[in-house]
């Protein structure tokens, strides 16, 4: 029961990425099990987390799409996002997680998760939009789900808003019940293998460089909740590669970029119970549902109005919580260096812009979060008195 528990915190925010992305919902499952049982492994199944599907890698996963025509060239740079992961935990081995902190302060992780949802609103919308009434009712439901509901149903309120969603619409009239009468009810997910451009890379892995920030964040909060400093053991360079791994397999078998879920974390913190070997249960119980065709389908009949609905809120949470991160760390924005930082990393970002070289094309997050980086590294802290 516990580790069903955790099965369905998940649920909702893994099944929906790959629902806008294009991906197998079912493969997502899989490989978030997949994923979750090898980051045990690596980490000596010590720290009690789950991994699912990341929001972070939305957007430029949409963006490869569009240009290529292939999602399959997204899923190659999925894998190098995880190299790059792989990076991280080699840097952080040899030098310190200080380095990584030096390198991503809150001036410009901040900025850079709000340009990840601000930048994915425009999709919100455009599903929305698709019918209103749907939408307005899906985003109420996760409202009063997340501000009224108590106890364990106050951390699934997107599952909340789908379920409601589907039901309104299903009243409404507009839902297909076809592809879930034609469906088998077990069989394989649709596994794909990924392929490779430096131009789909160069969109795609630069996002590793927020969600590494992200992860640390996340294992030093799980690692508050349960009582334990997981920076010391297992170390914060094997919770990393832990992740890179998942991400990296998870790629190479169709499905989408891995991430430790704060939804199961505050599961953790309602039950009290720490056990690893239940997050390892929902784990085996994702794997399982993944085979289960029908289950599938109904998952494709949710209308893209629910979808959007849903998105709304959450896109909006992903920029909300980069404004939060630069609360929390009172980042001072009376000082010029603070504002030129977030001010390019901003404006890049949301704006767009490009630069090629060669063949690879720096562009929106990825060229921001380069130029974010560069900029802390070279602008002094003395600049102004």
């Amino acid at each position: 029961m516990l580790s069903l528990q955790h099965f369905v915190a998940m649920f909702g925010a893994t099944v929906l990425v790959p629902l806008l992305t294009g991906l197998d919902p079912l493969v997502a499952l899989f490989t978030a099990g997949l994923g979750t049982l090898v980051f045990h492994f690596v980490t000596g199944g010590i720290v009690p987390v789950f991994l699912g599907s990341s929001f972070a890698f939305i957007a430029p996963v949409i963006a490869v799409k569009e240009k290529f025509g292939d999602i399959r060239y997204s899923l190659g740079g999925i894998v190098v996002a995880g190299l790059v992961y792989l990076a991280f935990a080699l840097l952080v081995k040899l030098a310190g997680p200080d380095v990584i902190k030096k390198l991503f302060p809150p001036v410009v992780t901040g900025p850079m998760i709000m340009v990840i949802g601000l930048g994915l609103s425009p999709v919100a919308v455009n599903m929305a939009s698709s019918n209103w009434l749907v939408a307005i009712v899906v985003v109420v439901t996760v409202i009063v789900s997340a501000t009224l509901f108590k106890g364990f149903f106050s951390l699934i309120p997107v599952l909340t808003g789908v379920f409601v969603g589907y039901v309104t619409s299903s009243a409404l009239g507009i839902v297909d019940f076809t592809p879930i009468k034609n469906a088998q009810w077990f069989s394989l997910p649709n596994f794909m293998l990924p392929k490779f451009d430096w131009a789909a890379i160069s969109i795609i892995a630069p996002v590793a460089f927020v969600t590494v920030m992200e992860h640390i964040g996340d294992i030093t909060t799980n690692g508050a909740v349960v009582g334990k400093n997981f920076f010391e053991k297992p170390g914060v360079h094997r919770t990393l590669l832990g992740d890179g791994l998942a991400t990296m397999i998870a790629a190479l078998i169709g499905g989408p970029a891995n991430t430790t879920y704060s939804e199961n974390t505050g599961v953790l913190a309602i039950t009290k119970v720490y056990d690893p070997s239940i997050l390892r249960g929902a784990a085996l119980l994702a794997i399982a549902v993944a085979f289960f065709s029908k289950f599938g389908a109904v998952l494709q009949t949710i209308p893209t109005a629910v979808i959007g609905g849903v998105s709304l809120v959450l896109f909006g949470m992903i920029a909300s919580i980069g404004v939060r991160t630069l609360v929390e760390a009172k980042v001072d924005f009376s000082k010029s260096r603070n504002l030129i930082i977030a001010a390019l990393i901003l404006t890049l970002g949301i704006g767009g812009a490009s630069i090629k070289i060669g063949t690879v094309e720096l562009k929106g997050m990825a060229l921001a979060a380069i130029v974010g980086i560069i900029a802390n590294l070279l602008i002094p802290e003395k600049l102004e008195k």
